[in-house]
């Protein structure tokens, strides 16, 4: 009953001062309250009755009356909130994701492609509010997850993402034309393609620039990230037939830079950089900050008055101290 509750007359409460000094009056005072005999003994009379102890208790119930009604004339009442939200512009957001074997390079912790799940996946955790659809492409592209606001889909298909399932190579265009064959169609009022890849298009038969062509007439923004560090790092070569395991050996690190940015500036994206893990998260960060979607929020409030609880309470405490006041105590003296 008490939760969520304010006052709305707080300054009554200042009159609660009042409690403590009548009690202390009463203490000083409660002598004067009955008859007093004078005789030289007291040694033939019982002195120490119950009701000469419980006598106070019609005192305390006037002090609860009083603290009763004073609470009440602060007028508590109970709050309640309902909310409504509003999403005043929504995105669509496509994530096209390089999947080839150079992925597994372990310039990145543990390497590329895991290091970019886990940063993925908090991305999404931190964009409850738009839709997200996932692009994978290596030699050629597919869409994995088409755009949609079931958060657990994506999340699902962002840890499952794995090399070998498409054509080796690195189609840029066909990853980036994917994308916009996925947004071309979406009614939202901002659409996001966040490029992502570690190397530079020699594969696919759609031209990157074509590909940038249609995001811009379509209003679509695109972000590009290109990953991997600066220099030579361990990329996979071979498997061992025996075990299947990958063998890796030092290789320079190429990344078409000049094509990412090109495709950034023309969509009014932006391009990264990501030389390393930490790198990596703090550009989805700063991609979660440039791309904010509007939410409006409404409360309503709810108030139940409390304060005639207090005075049925104050009436109850004054009505007892007047029933035992003419009843138990009506004879004592």
């Amino acid at each position: 009953m008490w939760s969520n509750v304010e006052f709305l007359n707080p300054e009554f409460f200042y009159l609660l001062i009042l409690i403590p000094l009548l009690a202390i009056w009463y203490f000083f005072m409660r002598k004067k309250d009955a008859a007093v005999l004078t005789i030289p003994s007291t040694k033939g009379f019982n002195t120490s009755s119950l009701l000469s102890k419980l006598k106070p208790l019609l005192y305390i119930l006037r002090l609860l009356a009083l603290a009763a009604i004073i609470v009440a004339l602060a007028r508590p009442r109970n709050v309640s909130v309902s909310k409504r939200t509003k999403t005043n512009r929504g995105i669509d957001i496509v994530m096209a994701i390089d999947v080839s074997a150079s992925m597994l390079a372990r310039d990145l912790r543990p390497n590329r492609l895991e290091a970019l799940k886990q940063v993925a996946i908090n991305f999404v955790n931190r964009r409850p509010n738009d839709r997200i659809g996932i692009v994978v492409y290596a030699g050629e592209s597919f869409t994995q997850t088409p755009i949609t606001s079931d958060k657990r889909i994506v999340k699902r298909t962002i840890s499952e993402l794995q090399w070998g399932s498409l054509e080796g190579g690195t189609a840029i265009g066909m990853g980036l034309g994917s994308g916009v064959n996925r947004l071309k169609e979406s009614e939202a009022k901002s659409k996001v393609i966040i490029l992502l890849t570690d190397g530079v298009n020699n594969s696919g038969n759609i031209d990157p620039r074509t590909a940038t062509e249609l995001a811009k007439e379509l209003g679509i923004k695109v972000y590009t990230i290109g990953i991997g560090t600066n220099g030579m790092a361990d990329f996979p070569w071979s498997k061992d037939p025996r075990t299947g395991q990958l063998n890796f050996r030092k290789q320079q690190v190429e990344i078409d830079e000049d094509l990412l940015n090109y495709i950034a500036v023309q969509t009014e994206g932006k391009y990264f950089r990501a030389t390393n893990n930490t790198e990596l998260r703090e550009i989805y960060e700063e991609i979660d900050k440039l791309e904010k979607t509007k939410i409006e929020e409404f409360k309503y409030y709810n108030y139940r008055e409390l304060y005639r609880t207090l005075v049925f309470l104050a009436i109850g405490f004054i009505g007892l101290e007047f029933l035992l006041r003419h009843t138990i105590f009506k004879s004592f003296i």
